[in-house]
């Protein structure tokens, strides 16, 4: 080999690390993407809190906040269960802030008198009285009060959340950081209806709205969480518990809506063998908590939490305009959806709806951020 050329593959040999290294340290000088995590965050673990957990290892990611709205459970209780997970994860610099308690409208007596009038519903989070057959599914009893925090298996937290309402600090926050603030919203949207309702500028001074919620045309999956939509696929929880929150906010200002519903969530399930990969692998203060309280639910809030970190992870997906039906009919809460320049042009509001996404990729994101040492 010619001398020159040795010495010129010498030189390229000694360049590429040096190269590799200057973007690594260009990627960590990134700013991270600021969130606020609005959650009805009921545990311990499953997909609200796995979520959380998510979001909280993503190098990438600056959480400012996070706020509890009742809707899986109650508000107080989720604050108690958000509170201990950051002890058990070492993140007590996180704040936590308790958001809406009830629905703007919806109640527990409507809920019943609904369903005299058009069929049982199968899930009702927090006034779910008894708990659907779903294999090792745990939470603790129902209760209709409130503002009862029963014992939890992991314990008490010391920590104590933030006196400030939820909805007063998504206002602040967005406007201490214009243009820059998404909104992850993976529960019902009372709290964020609220924030709206204080301040008319708040959706249009956030980076974008991200929700986990709606649901369009799911095929069912072969779990009994499927029962849920199999006859109602317009029906999904976190819209219905509270319709006409999700229909206010999803009218308001946003520079963009990102909606992951149901329909891409049946081909994902937290299976057991990943709670097992992450006892045995996992390097991350909360490894313990995931193994011994991990559940197996389709992994609905750690999906939206995926799309917005990795948008390149969605394979399919519509725009859409997008409202949530308020009418006290059979179709309460339903999702309703037309064509861009379709529907009836009382306020609906364009979205991007991901339809579809590269499963493997997203569990191999999830595993790796629940298994790799605190960032």
């Amino acid at each position: 080999m010619p001398r020159l050329i040795r010495l010129t593959l010498l030189v390229a040999a000694l360049l590429v690390p040096a190269s590799l290294l200057t973007t690594a340290a260009q990627a960590a000088d990134a700013p991270r993407r600021k969130v606020i995590i609005d959650q009805d965050a009921f545990g311990p673990a499953g997909s609200n809190m796995q979520a959380i957990l998510m979001l909280l290892q993503a190098r990438e990611a600056e959480v400012l906040g996070i706020v509890c709205t009742s809707g899986d459970g109650w508000r107080d209780e989720e604050v108690a269960n958000t509170l201990r997970l950051l002890e058990i994860a070492g993140r007590t610099e996180i704040p936590v802030y308790g958001g809406a308690v009830y629905p703007l409208v919806n109640s527990q007596a409507r809920t019943q008198v609904w369903e005299r009038l058009h069929g049982a519903l199968y899930y009702k989070g927090a006034w779910t009285e008894t708990w659907p057959d779903q294999g090792a599914v745990r939470r603790t009893p129902y209760h209709a009060d409130p503002f009862l925090v029963p014992p939890s298996p992991i314990g008490a937290p010391r920590i104590k959340p933030q006196a400030e309402h939820g909805a007063a600090f998504m206002v602040r926050k967005v406007h201490e950081f214009p243009g820059q603030v998404t909104i992850l919203t993976a529960g019902p949207m009372t709290t964020v209806a609220l924030a709206a309702r204080l301040d008319p500028s708040f959706a249009a001074t956030a980076e974008q709205l991200v929700f986990m919620g709606a649901s369009f045309n799911p095929q069912p999956a072969d779990n009994d969480f499927a029962k849920e939509f199999v006859h109602s696929p317009r029906r999904e929880f976190n819209m219905r518990w509270d319709a006409e929150a999700a229909s206010l906010v999803l009218r308001e200002p946003w520079k963009q809506i990102t909606a992951v519903p149901v329909d891409p969530t049946t081909r994902t399930f937290f299976k057991r063998e990943f709670i097992d990969h992450i006892a045995a692998t996992g390097k991350a203060p909360f490894t313990r908590y995931l193994a011994d309280y991990g559940q197996s639910f389709p992994m609905w809030d750690e999906l939206a939490v995926a799309v917005w970190l990795r948008p390149s992870l969605v394979t399919r997906s519509q725009r859409m305009l997008v409202d949530i039906d308020t009418s006290f009919t059979a179709g309460y809460g339903g999702t309703l959806s037309w064509p861009v320049g379709g529907g009836p042009g009382l306020g609906e509001r364009d979205a991007i709806v991901v339809q579809d996404v590269d499963v493997p990729a997203f569990e191999q994101l999830t595993l790796d951020l629940l298994t790799r040492a605190r960032p």
